[in-house]
């Protein structure tokens, strides 16, 4: 992660470059602007899989888009011992996050269950079943609006019955926002931007957790800001 410059200022700069390409996140890649790499786990994914509130399974099939440097693609294949594969559509990310890897510092067992691909994921398809988790960060909110129908078909192609969603919603949009798109990083969202793409015609899911997650365990730029929510594809 880039200290050269404020949090703020590099925030301001990553949405000056972002467009509705994807190659737009190589850019920022290449230049060390990368404000959502806090160069660890997410505090919030770590509390919700190790307080034993979700009966995940071990074993599983796990899915991270918008990977990044790929904590946390390690993370569920080392705690959960999933087949985890992180997709993003930067090659830099991905030389960063197979590099991360490769660094010697794991277990031969979750480098071998780790994999990281450049790839569109609007158009990944996955001739198994599917996957028993897939986790959302950053992607979501990354993503312009318009493309958020997709998202939700996407996600609802890919995860199995019984399958679980992880969403950590960051930033939250006040509720009654008359702008909610008008800012971000890059974009605002809320419960009700996830809800009305996920839960379409046909496509059930329950709430099987929805917490504000310790303030104690998040970064300053994250206080009061994150929502973190899991969904679980009814049957």
């Amino acid at each position: 992660m880039s200290t050269d410059h404020p949090l703020g200022d590099r925030v301001a700069k990553m949405r000056s470059l972002v467009t509705n390409d994807p190659k737009s996140w190589d850019i920022l890649w290449k230049q060390n602007i990368t404000p959502w790499d806090s160069g660890e786990i997410q505090p919030p994914l770590r509390q919700v899989i190790e307080s034993g509130k979700i009966p995940f399974s071990k074993g599983g099939r796990a899915l991270v888009p918008g990977c990044g440097r790929g904590y946390d693609a390690i993370y569920l294949a080392s705690v959960l011992g999933y087949d985890t594969v992180g997709l993003d559509g930067s090659v830099t990310a991905v030389e960063a996050a197979n590099e991360l890897l490769q660094s010697g510092s794991l277990d031969r067992e979750v480098t071998s269950k780790t994999h990281f691909e450049v790839a569109d994921f609007f158009e990944y398809g996955v001739a198994e079943d599917g996957f028993d988790l897939i986790y959302d960060y950053t992607f979501f909110v990354a993503i312009p609006p318009s493309k958020r129908p997709q998202w939700g078909s996407q996600i609802n192609s890919l995860i199995k019955p019984g399958g679980y969603l992880i969403t950590l919603m960051f930033p939250q949009a006040p509720p009654h926002d008359p702008q909610p798109y008008s800012s971000g990083p890059p974009f605002y969202s809320n419960f009700a931007s996830y809800e009305e793409v996920l839960r379409t015609e046909g496509n059930k899911w329950e709430i099987v957790l929805d917490e504000i997650p310790d303030d104690a365990i998040l970064l300053d730029a994250h206080k009061g800001k994150d929502r973190i929510v899991v969904w679980k594809r009814s049957a």
